[in-house]
């Protein structure tokens, strides 16, 4: 397993969201290259990037910071948000990232998701499902598609995927802890490892999943970073099994925008 922090961007800002909620936005910085610096100081080496202003309007309005993002750092870095199209992977990878994410477009436009497998391929592509109550979410967690989470999941193994990010809508920037069960049940149906994404707090909650450790490929870290409930330092190591609880405090002081300056 490794930690992936994330950095949404939401005018231009690296914010979170309470459940997806778009009126229920928290900002933590004004920049979010700095942020992405922040984070790689303190010893991440992904991160996982999602533009939502592009997850509502299809259009990857906030390229031009991911393109910042990725010259600035040396993180491995996937991204997502309003990737509908052929040429917004192609302008994304250009810009150095390792792999972009597909939502919404998996379910919209299936013959997308084919054409992009086929021209990418697996190690390029990361399917992005986001579910609440089993039921896949789109346009940027606005919609419900009617399709079920292990279904889609199973599709996208078939056309050829092998990553895949997770996400529990429900417990999205709550720090309520993970659904173990959810994410073993969508490793099983896509036959790989998957991210999991929603829900994370504490240390704890990454040492719950080492049972199901073999389902598990990485895990994103937002709202418990930024409110200091986890450090990366923490994270990192946990995700290597290579932390026991209480090893450090979350209470640490973190890297601030000073130690950079």
């Amino acid at each position: 397993m490794y930690l992936l922090p994330a950095i949404d961007i939401l005018g231009g800002k690296a914010v979170r969201l309470a459940k997806g909620d778009y009126a229920a936005v928290t900002e933590y910085n004004d920049d979010p290259v700095l942020q992405a610096q922040l984070f790689e100081e303190a010893g991440a080496q992904w991160l996982h990037v999602v533009d939502l202003d592009g997850a509502k309007s299809g259009n990857a309005d906030n390229i031009e910071v991911v393109r910042a993002i990725l010259a600035r750092t040396k993180l491995s870095v996937e991204v997502g948000g309003g990737v509908r199209s052929l040429e917004v992977v192609d302008r994304l990878l250009d810009a150095g990232a390792n792999r972009v994410i597909l939502g919404t477009a998996l379910v919209r436009d299936p013959d997308f998701a084919q054409a992009a497998i086929e021209k990418f391929g697996p190690d390029a592509l990361v399917a992005g499902i986001d579910a609440k109550a089993g039921e896949v979410a789109v346009a940027g967690w606005t919609e419900g598609s009617g399709i079920g989470a292990e279904a889609l999941a199973a599709r996208m193994a078939a056309l050829g995927y092998e990553h895949l990010v997770f996400t529990d809508i429900a417990r999205d920037g709550m720090q309520t802890g993970f659904d173990a069960a959810a994410y073993q049940a969508m490793a099983a149906a896509f036959g790989n490892p998957v991210i999991a994404s929603g829900g994370l707090s504490t240390v704890a909650d990454i040492q719950a999943l080492y049972p199901i450790a073999d389902a598990i490929e990485g895990i994103i870290a937002g709202r418990a970073l930024y409110e200091r409930t986890l450090t990366v330092q923490e994270g990192v190591a946990a995700c290597h099994h290579t932390l026991e609880a209480g090893t450090l405090s979350a209470e640490e002081t973190p890297l601030t925008l000073e130690d950079l300056a």
